[in-house]
This record gives C-alpha cells, sequence and structure tokens, in this order.
C-alpha cells in the first residue's frame, strides 16, 4: 500500500495487471458539537475537453450511479459517524465509456454556506484506493487540515495516461459549493438538482467499516513534497532525524579517495532559527552538539565516523518547545574521504511520537559538493512542523547557508 501526499501520482493498472474494479473510500471526523455537518463525496466524468458533459456524469447524492453504471456511489452518510469510510464510490474500469479520460473524487458540505460550516469542523479526512475484488488497499492520501473556510474539496483523480489509469493526490479547495465545483467542469443545473431528497442512512444498519489504517512510514520521493507532522491534542514530544549511511566498498570506491586509507565519514547537522530571531547550528564539527532541555533545544547524540554504528547519527528536537522554533534545515557533509555521494547510501528517517515515520533518501547525486541540505523543517502556525524534502547539494556550509538566507558568519572547524 502506497501512501502519498499532495501532488504525487501513482500507477494504478500499470503496477496491478488485471485489476479492474476500485472501491474508492473517503472519510472524516465530526466533532460531536458539529454533529449537523453533512459531507457528501462527488465523482465527476470528465472528457478529454476537461468538460463534464450532463448531469449523467454527475455521482452524488442525488444521483447515484454515472457513465452507465460505471461509476457509483454507494449511499449518502449525512453524519458522518463511525470509523473508517464514511461513503464510498466504486468504478469499473472496463465500463467507463471511451470518451471520459478521467473520474475527478470531491468532498462537499452539503447547504454549508447557509449554516456557516466549512472544513475548519472537519478533521482526518482521507481518500483511500482499493482493489474491490482482492479488498487490497493499493492507495491512501491524508488531506491534511488546511482548508478552513472553504465548502468543497478536489480530493484526486483517476485518470488515463498512455493507456494506464493512474491516481492523482490533489487535495485543492474549491471556493463554494458542489455547484461552483461543477462550474469549474463547465457544466451548470438548476438549483434544485441538488436538493436533497433522501432520508439520512442509519448507521446501525450500514456496512462494517475496516478498521482504521496504522501507517508507519511516508517516503518524500521528490523535492518539494512536503507532510505535517501529526496534530494531537497533546505536545508533539521528542521528535528524531536518524541519519543511516553504509559506504560501499571496492576498487571504485577506494580509487575515489586516490587510494587512500581513510574511508568516507558523513555528519548530520542542521541550522536553526527560532522565532526570538536567534541562529545557530548543531553538528559535530566544532563540537556543536547543542542541548535538548535549553536553547537551542535540538541536540546532537554522537558522531558515527565510519558508517558502521546500526544507530546511525541522530538529531533530537524538542517538539514541546513548538512555539520556540521557526525553522530549521537538517543537512549531512562529507567530513572527510572523496566528495562522491553515489558511494554513500544515506537516508534521513524522522520519527515522531504520534505518526508515521517520514523518510528522505539521499539521492540526485551531484559528484564534488561535499554538503547535502536534506530537509527544511518549518513551524505550521505554533500547531505542528513540517516537513519539505530538498536534497540540494553545495560546495560547503557558506555557499548553503546563503541559498537558504540564514544570515550566518563561517570560519574553518576541526572535530
Amino acid at each position: 500500500m502506497v501512501v502519498l501526499i499532495k501532488g504525487q501520482k501513482v500507477d494504478l493498472t500499470k503496477v496491478h495487471p488485471g485489476l479492474k474494479q476500485l472501491k474508492i473510500g473517503l472519510g472524516w471526523d465530526i466533532s460531536q458539537t458539529d454533529s449537523s455537518i453533512d459531507l457528501d463525496a462527488v465523482a465527476l466524468l470528465v472528457d478529454a475537453q476537461g468538460k463534464v458533459a450532463g448531469k449523467e456524469n454527475l455521482v452524488f447524492y442525488n444521483n447515484l450511479t454515472g457513465g452507465g453504471t460505471a461509476v457509483q456511489l454507494t449511499k449518502d452518510n449525512q453524519t458522518g459517524a463511525g470509523a473508517g469510510d464514511d461513503e464510498q464510490l466504486t468504478i469499473d474500469l472496463e465500463k467507463i465509456p471511451a470518451d471520459i479520460k478521467k473520474v475527478a473524487i470531491a468532498i462537499t458540505i452539503y447547504d454549508g454556506a447557509a449554516k456557516k460550516q466549512s472544513f475548519g469542523q472537519v478533521s482526518n479526512a482521507f481518500v483511500r484506493i482499493e482493489d474491490d475484488q482482492t479488498k487490497k488497499e493499493l492507495c491512501r492520501f491524508d488531506l491534511g487540515k488546511e482548508f478552513n473556510a472553504d465548502l468543497t474539496l478536489l480530493a484526486g483523480e483517476v485518470y488515463l495516461h498512455n493507456g494506464e489509469w493512474k491516481f492523482s493526490a490533489i487535495g485543492q479547495s474549491v471556493s463554494g459549493d458542489i455547484r461552483e465545483l461543477c462550474k469549474q467542469f463547465n457544466l451548470e443545473l438548476p438549483a434544485d438538482a441538488f436538493t436533497k431528497k433522501s432520508p439520512p442512512v442509519k448507521t446501525e444498519a450500514a456496512s462494517p467499516k475496516p478498521a482504521a489504517v496504522n501507517l508507519k512510514k511516508v517516503e518524500l520521493k521528490k523535492a518539494g513534497d512536503k507532510i505535517n507532522l501529526s496534530k494531537t491534542d497533546s505536545p508533539l514530544g521528542e521528535i528524531v532525524v536518524n541519519l543511516n549511511w553504509t559506504q560501499k566498498t571496492g576498487g571504485g570506491f577506494l580509487s575515489s579517495i586516490l587510494n587512500a586509507s581513510n574511508s568516507v565519514d558523513l555528519d548530520l547537522g542542521c541550522l536553526f532559527e527560532l522565532e526570538d530571531g536567534s541562529k545557530g547550528v548543531v553538528q559535530a564539527l566544532g563540537n556543536a552538539f547543542g542541548n535538548l532541555k535549553q536553547l537551542p533545544h535540538v541536540a546532537l547524540d554522537h558522531d558515527d565516523r565510519t558508517g558502521t554504528s546500526k544507530s546511525g547519527e541522530n538529531l533530537r528536537i524538542n517538539g514541546d518547545q513548538l512555539m520556540k522554533f521557526k525553522r530549521i534545515l537538517v543537512y549531512a557533509f562529507i567530513y572527510e574521504g572523496a566528495a562522491n555521494w553515489a558511494e554513500v547510501d544515506g537516508i534521513v528517517t524522522l520519527k515522531q511520537k504520534s505518526g508515521p515515520d517520514v523518510e528522505v533518501r539521499l539521492d540526485e547525486h551531484r559528484k564534488g559538493k561535499r554538503m547535502c541540505a536534506i530537509a527544511l523543517i518549518e513551524n505550521e502556525k505554533n500547531q505542528t512542523l513540517s516537513v519539505k524534502k530538498v536534497v540540494e547539494y553545495f560546495s560547503g556550509h557558506r555557499e548553503m547557508d546563503k541559498a537558504f538566507n540564514w544570515g550566518m558568519t563561517w570560519s574553518a572547524g576541526s572535530k
């Protein structure tokens, strides 16, 4: 099962030959005080011109089937009660009409403007896709919580590309309700087309919902990929950023360091900027190991000089001091040995108390550059921290500092 972040795409039929029927599960949580909020799953069958040609290609609470019988909405859950999927769509890929090139999946709040409701009252929204025949979950996209004033959310698209079906995680808000969503696809219907007529579905009669998925790891695969750490009612706790690496052996690597006996020494470190404007560095070079319980509330545990330590090197961030952080740039640099990143299999893993591990690989190698800016951690409105993959290579600290506008003064150091 692939865990997606906003902007990522995943192959469906190419990776899973024989895949014919999809089940799209959408879920959300609503507090008891906001229990009157009624969210709806919507599917739009879109042609090559980006249009939805008629109400028959709009699947929602008043039209449960579209594209013949290709796309179906199984129910209209008007309460959002229970765990797991709240509403489900099924897509029979073999029955999708030839003129349809994608199925856009959205969630809207029914009558939200009149009731002064928005996605700010909704949490833990997700979309997941499973093989409807084998019941195997193929991918999942957690939508986050960045849509406070919105009534509609375009979650993702199942689309056709070079004869294969794919899924794109979009997570884009739409200004307005389901009518405005339809207008984006050149479909305009009278207001009474969206008037609800069916009674609420009784949750006790609904089919059992699958258990919540326990996500263990999210990989940020390309530069710019970003994810927020899990938000909870309790403090973030200690966040561990681990660098683990092994150096390849053999003539190619030894010759790359001019036949010397020295091995590569790869070091983990970070630049930090606090909310009060103070800045600094945590790294083994210069014995700047930091402090977890006192400022800067970031500390490096030890210096692995060979890559043989099973635990690697670890930066520890005191998440309980969230409001004191502005940003942290995590980096690695080759202190000794040839600047050949292809010979060092480096992986940085961020471990959080109440969420999946976040993994960043040191790929896109740049030979001759000793410094790699790996990930940028930023304060998100004092609610949580975000992690964005960078993986950009530099000649040294000064060049990296300039690229990220840190504004520090640098001098040569040793350890």
